[in-house]
Order: structure tokens, then sequence, then C-alpha cells
């Protein structure tokens, strides 16, 4: 059964990889399409600075709330199943630092390629809150090791009385 489960989560993680690819790299269209619409194009976005992304939505902006949502609640949500599934597939994710490390390190990936391909913009705030999401993946699967532990102690302690 656990066999099982660890292909169904590997196709599961694959299906994923191939959506998020194609929402940040080729929102704007298919490759082709994007790369003869950028040619031209001296298009560069870019932003080093943390949270000036994430201030301008919130709290300067004056752009569609339904705009905000899908940017930064996207970026967020977007990362939930990265962090969620990894740690099932490969144990050394289970451990919450490697885990950021590789949600870190998948983002930047993306972000330094629309950058050096001029597919999109770099923002140092789509890694943080990328980063975030992983993190809020990884929620559920903490909870539940906490429960377990502090069940397992309960049943400890009762047998030893």
């Amino acid at each position: 059964m656990k066999y099982f489960v660890k292909i169904v989560l590997t196709l599961v993680f694959c299906i994923y990889l191939i959506v998020i690819t194609n929402q940040i790299l080729f929102k704007y269209g298919v490759p082709s399409e994007v790369f003869s619409h950028f040619k031209d194009e001296s298009w560069h976005a870019y932003n080093f600075i943390p949270f000036k992304t994430i201030i301008y939505y919130l709290f300067i902006a004056d752009i569609n709330l339904n705009i905000r949502i899908m940017n930064l609640g996207g970026n967020i949500i977007g990362f939930i199943p990265f962090g969620l599934i990894l740690p099932f597939l490969l144990k050394k994710f289970m451990n919450f630092k490697m885990l950021l490390i590789a949600v870190f390190s998948f983002s930047f990936t993306y972000e330094a390629f629309q950058f050096i391909c001029n597919l999109g913009s770099f923002d140092i705030d789509d890694l943080i809150l990328n980063t975030f999401g992983g993190a809020l993946g990884y929620l559920p699967i903490k909870l539940v090791h906490i429960i377990n532990s502090r069940k397992h102690k309960q049943e400890n302690e009762v047998s030893f009385k």
C-alpha cells in the first residue's frame, strides 16, 4: 500500500510541477509566442527590495481587489502543494529547514529564469510569498507529528504506571 501511495503522490507532484510551471513561466502564452513578444521589447521588470510589492498591493495600489488577491494569494497558494507533498516523497524534506531551502530554491529558479529569459518579472516578494506558501503546506504535517508524539507519550506514560 505504501508503494502505491508513493506512486500516486509522485504522479500528483509531477502534475503539480507542470501546472505551476505553466502558471509561472507561460502565463503570457506558449513559449514561442512569449519569446517573440519579448524579443523586440526591452521588458525587464524586477524588484530586489523585500516587501516592496507586498506593501504596494496591500496598502498603496489603486487596483482591483481581485488582482491583489490573485497576485499575493496566488503566490502563497501556488506553493502550498510543494510543501505538503515533497516531504512524503523524500524523507529529508520532513526537516522543516530542508523543506524551506527546497521551496526557496525552487521558487528562485523560476524567478531567475523569468528574469534571464524576459518571461516575466523577478520579484523578491514572490520568493517570500512562495516560501511562505511552502511552509503553510508543511504545517499540517507538523501538526499531525506533534499530535502523534503527544499521543505516543501519553500511551507510554499509561503503560509504565
